[in-house]
């Protein structure tokens, strides 16, 4: 397969689909399924719900109504303030969403999860970034990009709590597939402090529906991402799109995605990869 351009990957159609589906799981869970740790820290079941909900109705109140978002406390002077300060961000709502039942809470995602639906389809393509996506090293992204990243928030905590509850992942695997093609244009910026001859090339390998191949090449200064596989990488990660998304969204421990994964070629060039993460950690 050769070395492609990745595609532009539109999500603007998926939000409403996942939500939906999302919410039939909520519906069915018993009182003790709320309370079950996930793969998300220390995170129960319900911490996550109350989590989408947060971020979903900041995005509509930021980007679709406007409002500017609060200034922090303190500057931010670099990636460790960054990630301290949504951080803070994240417990505050999940601290206050103790106070809310499993009814509310499911009543407070389906609302807000229409909502974003409804927002999201009607923004055009190109429409500009509410929030650049750091953990691909961006300081100003595309529009599409910004909402993919969206996207790839709801798809991954749903599937949290999907397997924490027991509960079989979305069939339709063009929502993987999607979050995946979102996730690999992180690997760059992961590989930013790896050094290599130009023209060295990693390539990762996703096994199932969703899967797909994508390599990384060594550039004068910078590492590309592109879709497909050239001829004899200088190392070449497989692994199951299981396996995939919860490395890439911080779910498999580095010892846990050694197992998981099959390595040939360059194991030096290959090992950066399994500490890759496509979320702000």
């Amino acid at each position: 397969m050769p070395l492609t351009r990745l595609p532009l990957t539109d999500t603007r159609f998926l939000f409403r689909p996942v939500s939906t589906e999302f919410v039939a799981v909520l519906e069915q869970l018993r009182p003790d399924d709320w309370l079950r740790p996930t793969m998300a820290g220390t995170w129960r079941v319900r911490d996550v719900v109350a989590h989408l909900v947060d971020g979903m109705l900041r995005r509509l109140s930021f980007h679709r109504d406007g409002l500017t978002p609060p200034r922090p406390a303190r500057s931010l002077t670099n990636d460790r303030d960054f990630v301290a300060f949504i951080n803070d961000l994240n417990a505050q709502w999940v601290a206050v969403s103790n106070r809310f039942s499993p009814r509310v809470l499911t009543n407070l995602f389906s609302s807000a999860g229409s909502e974003l639906a409804d927002f999201m389809e009607q923004l055009p393509l190109d429409a500009p970034a509410l929030f650049p996506v750091s953990w691909a090293g961006e300081t100003v992204s595309e529009g599409w990009f910004d909402v993919g990243r969206e996207f790839t928030e709801l798809w991954h905590h749903q599937a949290q709590v999907r397997a924490a509850v027991g509960i079989d992942s979305l069939q339709d695997p063009r929502y993987l597939r999607a979050v995946l093609e979102l996730a690999v244009r992180g690997l760059p910026h992961a590989y930013r402090n790896v050094l290599a001859s130009h023209g060295t090339t990693v390539s990762l390998v996703v096994v199932g529906p969703s899967g797909g191949t994508w390599t990384l090449a060594r550039e004068s200064e910078h590492w590309t991402i592109s879709e497909g596989e050239g001829d004899n990488p200088d190392a070449r990660i497989t692994v199951s799109e299981d396996a995939a998304w919860r490395l890439l969204f911080n779910a498999l421990s580095e010892a846990e995605a050694i197992r998981e994964a099959r390595i040939t070629g360059n194991r030096d060039l290959a090992m950066p990869m399994l500490a890759s993460r496509s979320v702000i950690v």
